[in-house]
């Protein structure tokens, strides 16, 4: 009876359908719901059939399974019928099996390796179709333990005097040498003799295996450069051979493996004279004669003229590879005209002169409908800019930039900014030319152009009067980009004089009044187009021509109203300058002089004449976010700048110098306070004179100020009160022998805290080493908590700054806190230290000189005049 149930069964189990009829089905399917409802149901009866291990539709099963997976549907159950249809004796069986596993199947999945016994059976079967599924499922997905089982069998099949396996054994070969290449070598002797064939097919693959081989391993690289004359001798026969039906394309004669070989020969000449020697004649030979007039030619010929170009080739054969990309550059094919581009801006680098032949076609270029073409053709329009076309090439650039899409002026702009800058004939030439991009695509400009611009003119001196009147009319007739009204503001604010003037030598002055201008600049600062950089440049300039003009009230009228600007760094510089005109007028004129001339930018910025670090090229050292930080003036001293400059090296003994102190923090011709005088808080001012021992004799100077500058002036004219935390200053000298006692000092003492230094000289050998010992204490009734001590000294100093006793100083003198300093003086300068002491008071973070808990620290020069920072 089970035999007969399992008939039953059988009998009521439904035909599967055939490939070309799910095929159909599934296409009539109108919705993706129906499509997957039908792939769901034929999948259920396919489960059922290999579960009843269904020989007879077996590979009907997987075909359709194969057909499923490349739709998308899942199809990984089908994996051990395609290893059963392998094994099976039935070619049509086997065919399914292969292509399924190479579908299915890769080298992760362990599956595979149940295929190598199946694999190696067939490559020794004796119908060569067999051989070809075999060797086609190895190379496509042959995992490195099959390729090193297997490798010996497909050497032996290489060698075999059918061409199809010969064929077929080759492309196995390039799949073992990427998986395994030290099998590489198995290969050679074989991989020689393919190139003897006259079957174009196994030539090709011969060709590919021996490309693999030597991008892989220089010694095969320096093995086939031998065989460089044979391989011309193959790609003559190729050009010369007359029609062949059975390898032409288009009237060429099998340009697959021409391009093939000329790939070859590009990577054998590389970096050899003979090998590119033997190959300049053909190469010429196929660029002469090659046929353009089909996209197969083309072909070739790109091929060929990247060969010429990568090997050692001679320089007329150079010239004629170019004049190849220049025909190319007249195709009405877009895909030629792109790669032209392309080759075009990697040979510019070498052969500039050549290409140069070419600039009215690739400026023609820019031209172009397609984006593509037209990016590549402005980057090599750039490429080709050199000193004696710049101007002819900019007038084109700047009629591109004129009309191009808003996706090009970002770079185009910067792409001019750059080669103006450098081969500009003439500086008024150069500033014309940024003008006009500025006024073209304002608004693309990166933000490095402005300062850029800003220490340009500041740089050409002789053309200030020139440029604040052009600038000045490209800010009448237009304020909204935000670049050139940034510039031609600040152009306004440092230079309003000369637009006053009317002294022009370079072109026709205008006659302007001083209300015209501050009206044109309250435009800008009411403008809704005008953004809060845009406002804080024109409130600076307006700000900066209350020295320039006459009509300060109004100027101060205009500054007073932006003193309740929403906008916070608006507002802080009009309270600020405010506050200038108020109570510090007598300082205004020296604050808000020219700025000095800028030179190019160094590792910290850009430097002024003297060669001290300015920041940024836009006012100071405030970014193109602070716009206000203008109106400094030149240092009145050299050395008092290097002085006080030297003071502000980082923490913890850093040899790198900090943040730089402006000279101009103070009026000029106003001199310098002490730095000695900055003790005189603890009493031991004098002492800090004397701490190496050297006799310092006269009395220290004496500002001049007749009043402190505000911290809120210090901010002004820049971030400097945040960058100098320092609060104190050790001015003491250097040398004095080793035997010489150096006296306890009082370095601090206010507000109950009092800060003691001793001093103990180290050996003649330690090169100048001084240990300093910290002792403080606490005379009031509350404890003082996250006591931290900080010191820095100048770069020509080393400072070792070991960790304190305690972070608490006890009441009432309970207890001392200690800290050890190690100061490194080899070339015997006088010692200045800058000391700064926070902590916590009952309750109050404090951080000043004189212990008062006002939570702020000030510059040293505020600290020196006033002699606390509240």
């Amino acid at each position: 009876m089970g035999w007969l149930t399992e008939m039953t069964v059988a009998a009521t189990m439904p035909t599967p359908i055939r490939l070309r009829e799910l095929i159909r089905t599934i296409r009539t399917a109108r919705t993706q719901a129906e499509e997957r409802a039908i792939i769901q149901k034929e999948c259920a009866l396919i489960r059922s059939s290999f579960r009843e291990e269904d020989n007879t539709y077996r590979c009907r099963n997987v075909a359709k399974l194969l057909y499923m997976h490349m739709l998308g549907y899942p199809a990984h159950f089908g994996q051990l019928e395609c290893l059963k249809l392998i094994a099976s004796q039935r070619f049509t069986d086997k065919r399914i099996g292969y292509l399924g596993a190479m579908l299915l199947l890769d080298e992760r999945q362990d599956v595979h390796l149940l295929m190598t016994n199946s694999i190696k059976m067939d490559l020794n079967h004796n119908t060569q179709y067999v051989q070809g599924l075999a060797l086609c499922t190895l190379g496509s997905m042959g995992s490195a333990e099959m390729c090193r089982d297997l490798a010996g069998e497909v050497e032996r099949l290489l060698k075999s005097s059918n061409s199809y396996i010969r064929k077929k054994a080759a492309l196995c070969a390039v799949h073992i040498i990427r998986k395994v290449p030290e099998l590489m070598e198995m290969f050679l002797p074989a991989t020689r003799n393919l190139l003897s064939e006259k079957n174009h097919g196994v030539l090709h693959t011969a060709v590919v295996l021996i490309t693999d081989m030597c991008e892989r391993s220089p010694d095969t690289l320096t093995h086939f450069r031998k065989l460089v004359p044979q391989l011309v001798r193959i790609l003559k026969n190729l050009i010369m051979s007359g029609y062949s039906p059975e390898h032409d394309v288009s009237g060429i004669s099998d340009p697959f493996l021409q391009v093939r070989i000329l790939r070859l020969l590009r990577i054998l000449g590389k970096s050899d004279d003979e090998a590119s020697e033997a190959m300049n004649d053909i190469l010429a030979q196929v660029a002469t004669n090659t046929e353009t007039s089909k996209n197969v030619g083309n072909a070739i010929l790109y091929e060929t003229v990247l060969t010429i170009m990568d090997i050692k080739s001679e320089s007329g054969l150079r010239v004629l590879a170019v004049n190849i990309l220049g025909r190319f550059l007249l195709n009405n094919d877009k895909n030629i005209r792109y790669v032209a581009l392309t080759s075009l801006l990697k040979t510019v680098q070498t052969d500039h002169n050549a290409v140069q032949r070419h600039r009215s076609t690739i400026v023609d270029c820019l031209k172009d409908p397609d984006v593509s073409i037209k990016r590549r053709a402005m980057e090599l329009s750039f490429a080709l800019v050199n000193a004696s076309n710049v101007r002819g090439m900019m007038k084109e650039l700047l009629f591109f930039l004129d009309n191009c899409e808003s996706d090009f002026k970002a770079d185009c702009a910067s792409g001019i900014f750059h080669s103006a800058e450098k081969y500009a004939p003439t500086k008024r030439w150069h500033i014309d030319t940024i003008m006009r991009v500025l006024t073209t695509a304002g608004s693309y400009v990166r933000d490095d152009a402005v300062p850029n611009l800003i220490q340009l003119i500041t740089n050409t001196t002789q053309l200030h009067s020139y440029t604040v009147q052009r600038l000045f009319k490209a800010m009448q007739e237009d304020i909204s980009q935000p670049p050139l009204v940034q510039v031609a503001a600040w152009c306004v604010g440092e230079y309003g004089d000369l637009l006053l003037s009317g002294h022009c030598e370079e072109e026709e002055p205008i006659e302007v009044s001083e209300d015209e201008v501050l009206d044109v600049l309250e435009g800008v600062l009411q403008s809704n187009v005008s953004t809060s950089i845009t406002r804080g440049y024109a409130l600076t300039a307006t700000m900066k021509l209350s020295t320039r003009f006459s009509s300060t009230n109004r100027i101060r009228k205009v500054v007073s109203i932006y003193g309740s600007s929403i906008d916070m760094e608006l507002q802080q510089r009009a309270v600020e300058y405010t506050t200038l005109f108020h109570k510090f007028d007598y300082m205004r004129p020296a604050l808000l002089e020219r700025m000095p001339v800028m030179e190019r930018a160094t590792a910290n910025g850009p430097t002024d004449a003297n060669g001290e670090t300015n920041g940024d090229a836009e006012h100071g050292e405030r970014k193109k976010a602070d716009p206000a930080a203008s109106g400094v003036p030149p240092a009145s001293s050299s050395s008092s700048s290097s002085e006080v400059t030297d003071l502000l090296d980082l923490l913890g003994g850093s040899t790198t110098p900090g943040p730089p102190l402006p000279n101009s923090s103070l009026p000029s011709k106003q001199p310098l306070p002490s730095v000695a005088a900055a003790g005189g808080g603890g009493g031991g001012g004098g002492d800090l004179l004397n701490l190496l021992g050297l006799d310092i004799s006269g009395p220290p100077p004496v500002s001049t100020l007749q009043g402190p500058p505000p911290a809120f002036l210090l901010d002004s004219l820049g971030p400097v009160a945040s960058e100098t935390p320092f609060n104190n200053a050790l001015h003491v000298g250097g040398g004095g022998g080793v035997g010489v006692a150096i006296p306890t000092m009082v370095a601090f003492e206010k507000g109950g805290l009092r800060v003691e230094f001793a001093f103990e000289r180290g050996a003649p050998a330690g090169g100048g080493l001084t240990t300093i010992s910290l002792r403080a204490t606490n005379s009031s009734d509350a404890d003082m908590g996250d006591f931290v001590f900080q010191a820095a000294v100048p770069k020509t100093f080393q400072l070792q700054l070991l960790s304190p006793s305690s972070s608490s100083v006890p009441a009432h003198g309970a207890g001392t806190v200690t800290q050890l300093m190690r100061v490194l003086n080899p070339n015997k300068h006088q010692l200045r230290m800058r000391i700064k002491l926070s902590y916590t008071h009952r309750g109050t973070s404090c951080c000043c000189c004189c212990g008062c808990c006002c939570g702020c620290c000030w510059l040293l020069l505020l600290v020196v005049v006033v002699g606390c920072c509240c």
